[in-house]
């Protein structure tokens, strides 16, 4: 223990030790004037400029009238939260001790509350903040023989020190959609008698975060002969991240221009770099497709509709590149 510090006896429930240090804290100081106006105007949350230690940069996060989520309402609730982790490598993973720091004004010592952890908390990118749900009860924080409100002004400060970084291994993260919305996509094929005679693709078309199309092979695809081919493919999956997979559902209809006896395929299908498109090589016999009693294809235009819903994605962290 440090010259100017004592250890108080008591632990807090959350596994924190109290202890006062007549030192200021090595890393940052956050000085909150007019602390009641934060509840006045109801800010549940507030988050201070981003300061570095050990290499990263982190943030002091207060709930003035305790964090609400953590049913902490009769508490000032204090974290320590990462900044920045976009820009950290796939799969990062960080251990850090850390201590928050409250002033006592009227002694001009700090009180000092940290993790009986010694390893430190783990920072990854499923949990960037760490810290006391329970700091302080508003009674004790509030009383002005305490020192820590006075003329409602009140200084926070924070040290971090980086015990073990790791950014190995991987973390798969599935997300799934529990109300998807279709997105409706028409491509009008005009001169059909013209088109392409292996391969046919409509305009590209955006759903969520990637590039569709249809495919249409007029003789069927991989020569199957007298079928007409109908897929939905990504229309970009060279760029897709190593490991990503899209849960598609989909319907694609040739639709009937005299009537509404339009002629459809319907699937679910997890689409990925390696297997970029699903559809149908058998959707259409020609025989039916060129009936003339139908409008399948009139005036030698065929009109496809898409209908396009993404109900989940997996996204792999950690990958070797």
């Amino acid at each position: 223990m440090a010259i100017g510090e004592s250890c108080s006896q008591a632990s807090l429930t959350q596994g924190a030790m109290r202890s006062t240090s007549e030192a200021p804290p090595a890393h940052y100081i956050l000085n909150i004037q007019q602390f009641s106006a934060l509840i006045k105007h109801n800010v549940e949350r507030y988050e201070s400029n981003e300061f570095e230690a050990g290499g990263y940069k982190w943030k002091l996060v207060i709930h003035p009238n305790g964090n609400k989520s953590k049913k902490a309402g009769e508490f000032v609730s204090v974290y320590l939260a990462m900044a920045d982790t976009t820009s950290l490598e796939p799969g990062w993973e960080v251990y850090a001790a850390f201590r928050v720091f409250l002033l006592d004004q009227n002694n001009d010592t700090y009180l000092k509350l940290e993790d009986e952890r010694t390893n430190g908390r783990r920072f990854h990118r499923l949990r960037t903040e760490w810290g006391f749900d329970q700091f302080m009860s508003l009674k004790e924080f509030g009383d002005s023989n305490n020192g820590y409100l006075l003329d409602d002004n009140c200084v926070f400060g924070a040290e971090v020190y980086v015990c073990k970084e790791r950014n190995k291994g991987k973390t798969e993260s599935l997300s799934l959609v529990k109300e998807a919305v279709s997105y409706k996509h028409t491509w009008k094929i005009n001169n059909y008698s013209k088109v392409n005679i292996d391969c046919e693709n409509s305009n590209i078309f955006t759903i969520g975060d990637h590039k569709w199309k249809v495919k249409l092979y007029p003789n069927g695809k991989g020569g199957i002969g007298g079928y007409i081919s109908l897929l939905v493919a990504l229309a970009e999956p060279e760029n897709l991240p190593f490991g990503t997979k899209i849960l598609v559902e989909f319907t694609l209809r040739m639709l009937d221009q005299l009537d509404t006896r339009h002629y459809s395929g319907k699937a679910s299908y997890w689409f990925s770099a390696s297997k970029p498109e699903w559809g149908w090589q058998r959707f259409i016999t020609h025989g039916t497709f060129f009936r003339t009693n139908r409008g399948l294809l009139l005036k030698d235009v065929c009109c496809i509709e898409a209908e396009v819903a993404i109900n989940g994605e997996t996204t792999v962290f950690g990958f070797d590149d």
